[in-house]
């Protein structure tokens, strides 16, 4: 009794930890106004906020494994928890943009060890019969922190301050910390193989020199020369990964996951596929907020319709793949996407609120469709130790677009804004719209690239239907 009572905390504590990593993912959107006000900042160009958070979950992702398995999961995720919280308490108190993004990337160094490590805690304290239903406790409060994060960031900046979207996280931390100590496994492999740290370092270096970049032609003040160096660093460092991948066996990703065809169609086609989708939950509130005269509390609401309509097309998905194959769907699903954005040029002063959440929710639906397809075919034809590494590369690659997702939208408003204000700044958002649309559809031809048969057996197909 007392063996399953120390299990079903254990499920409670990485369920909470699951839901505040998601929560301080969209919680910010809503808030990015009323901070860039108060800290003397131009709204449009606050989305280094949201950058450094998701590019410093995707930059420790690949690392949680090995930390969890050298170090033990009670000390990995108790760690985890403290860089969290202490992140969270150093938004709080930041007077200016620079402390603000250093400490939203000290909290994605925490949340990036949260839910991988938690994963593994589960994966190893339950029996196989029970591990899925485990696994589906866990990953519901996921669904619900972005359900509630916008609408929770704008009541608390408008009833209260900004601050508080990060001092909620304090007692959630000391409480999570009281958890880990009492319930937490401390599960460790004996023998820990050695870490490509050389390896590690070229793709981190990858990911923030490109994505450092391409925030940098609309914030930070670069001029060209650095931005086009950090371009140049970032591509230089991914292909010096690819070549030492292609001749260790060890690698953080072997190059041999690439020979699938469902496996390097579904990740490239996640990462530019969202780079659209990743660009919406930052543009949404500042359009609502910046031109159309919302308040947070009700930009936050407006977002409510997207998660419900996300959460309800999860039951369309696995039966219409099954029927059409992941090909079709994908290929028809991701223009739709596309379009969906796209629409969003259209609204304006004299949009009807009840027009604005009909797109909203239809945005919401189809972009649901898409992660559950794309997901699902990346991971299809993964089997043994091809399918620990792909998972984490998935991981990785889906916070890492969501970072370039921000950042090219940042990047698309600095250049179409000229520092005009009403229908001026209303112009360059629907610019925006416009090309992140465009940028979604032409990822459609990437998903062309699947065999027509692809996901097409019978057995795996079940398996899509616990997506």
């Amino acid at each position: 009794m007392a063996e399953e009572k120390h299990l079903r905390m254990l499920l409670w504590l990485v369920a909470i930890a699951f839901f505040m990593q998601t929560l301080d993912a969209t919680i910010v959107n809503t808030a990015l106004p009323a901070m860039a006000e108060d800290l003397n900042e131009n709204p449009l160009k606050m989305h280094s906020v949201v950058i450094s958070y998701a590019l410093a979950m995707a930059t420790l992702i690949p690392a949680s494994g090995w930390i969890a398995d050298r170090f033990g999961t009670r000390r990995a995720f108790m760690s985890a928890i403290i860089l969290f919280t202490l992140g969270s308490l150093l938004c709080a108190l930041s007077g200016n943009l620079s402390m603000l993004v250093a400490s939203r990337v000290l909290q994605g160094v925490g949340g990036a060890m949260l839910l991988p490590v938690g994963r593994l805690a589960v994966l190893r304290a339950f029996p196989r019969e029970r591990f899925l239903p485990a696994m589906a406790f866990v990953t519901i409060p996921g669904l619900i922190g972005p359900l509630i994060g916008p609408t929770l960031g704008g009541w608390l900046v408008e009833y209260a301050s900004w601050h508080w979207i990060f001092l909620i996280n304090l007692p959630v931390g000391l409480i999570g910390c009281i958890m880990t100590h009492r319930y937490m496994i401390d599960a460790r492999r004996e023998k820990v193989g050695s870490f490509d740290l050389v390896g590690y370092l070229l793709l981190a270096f990858s990911m923030i020199g490109i994505s450092v970049a391409v925030d940098g032609l609309s914030d930070l003040g670069m001029r060209k020369a650095t931005v086009l160096f950090l371009l140049m660093f970032g591509f230089a460092s991914l292909a010096a990964y690819w070549l030492r991948a292609a001749r260790r066996p060890d690698a953080l990703f072997p190059l041999r996951l690439f020979e699938i065809n469902t496996f390097s169609v579904g990740i490239l086609g996640n990462l530019f596929a969202r780079i659209g989708t990743g660009a919406m939950p930052f543009l949404i509130p500042l359009v609502l907020q910046v031109c159309l005269a919302y308040t947070p509390a009700e930009a936050g609401v407006m977002l409510i319709p997207v998660a419900l309509a996300a959460i309800l097309s999860k039951r369309i998905g696995p039966p219409l793949i099954r029927r059409v194959g992941y090909r079709k769907v994908l290929l028809g699903n991701t223009l739709l996407v596309g379009a969906a954005i796209m629409s969003f040029a259209l609204t304006g002063a004299n949009t009807p609120s009840w027009l604005l959440i009909l797109q909203l929710a239809c945005f919401g639906a189809v972009n649901s469709l898409q992660f559950t397809a794309m997901n699902t075919i990346t991971l299809f034809d993964l089997e043994g130790a091809n399918a620990s590494s792909g998972n984490s590369l998935l991981s990785m690659i889906m916070m890492l677009s969501m970072s370039l997702g921000v950042a090219v939208a940042g990047g698309l408003l600095a250049a179409f804004d000229d520092g005009s204000h009403g229908s001026a700044a209303l112009a360059a958002f629907h610019s925006t719209f416009l090309t992140v649309g465009l940028i979604t559809c032409a990822s459609a031809w990437i998903f062309w690239q699947l065999a027509p048969d692809a996901g097409r057996t019978e057995k795996k197909l079940e398996a899509v239907a616990a997506d």
